[in-house]
C-alpha cells in the first residue's frame, strides 16, 4: 500500500506563557525542596517562600492572600505552607490540600481558593473544590476556616 499523503489540519494545543511559567516554577520548587536539609529548615524556608510570594502580589490579591494565610494557619495548624506552581499552598504529609491562586497569575478576573483531591470535603456525589474570590468578608473567612478544618481532618 502507498503511504498516505493526507495533511492533518488539527491544531496543536499549547500552553500559555503563564502556564509554562507556572510549570517552570514548580520544577524549581521541586529542585529546591530536594536540596534542603532538615525538616525544620525545610518548613521554615517553605513558609518564608510563601510569605515572599504573597508580598509580590498586587494589592487586592495580596490582602486576600495574607488573610487566607492567617485563616489557614489558625484553622489547621497541621497544614504546612509551601509553594505549589508558584502559588501559596498548604499541605498535609507533603500533599497539597488547598491553595490560593491570585487573579494576576493567569490574568483572571478573580482570585481562586481551591482544594485538591487530598482534601476531606466529600459530601454526597458532588461538592465544590474551588471558589472565586473578589474580596474577603468576615463571613467568607469563617467559611474558609470551616472548609480548611474539614479538608485537613
Amino acid at each position: 500500500m502507498a503511504a498516505s499523503t493526507r495533511k492533518t489540519t488539527r491544531k496543536t494545543e499549547t500552553f500559555t506563557d503563564e502556564e509554562r511559567a507556572a510549570m517552570k516554577e514548580r520544577a524549581q520548587e521541586v529542585k529546591a525542596s530536594a536540596r534542603r536539609g532538615s525538616r525544620a529548615d525545610k518548613a521554615a524556608e517553605d513558609e518564608a517562600a510563601v510569605v515572599a510570594k504573597i508580598a509580590e502580589m498586587e494589592d487586592s490579591d495580596r490582602a486576600m492572600a495574607e488573610r487566607i494565610h492567617a485563616v489557614v494557619k489558625a484553622s489547621a495548624p497541621g497544614l504546612a505552607p509551601k509553594l505549589w506552581y508558584g502559588m501559596p499552598a498548604y499541605a498535609k504529609d507533603g500533599k497539597v490540600v488547598c491553595f490560593f491562586q491570585s487573579a494576576q497569575k493567569f490574568h483572571a478576573r478573580y482570585a481562586t481558593f481551591g482544594f485538591n483531591d487530598k482534601a476531606n470535603l466529600d459530601e454526597g456525589t458532588m461538592w465544590p473544590t474551588a471558589f472565586a474570590l473578589t474580596k474577603l468578608t468576615a463571613a467568607d473567612e469563617a467559611r474558609i476556616g470551616e472548609l480548611v478544618r474539614k479538608a485537613a481532618g
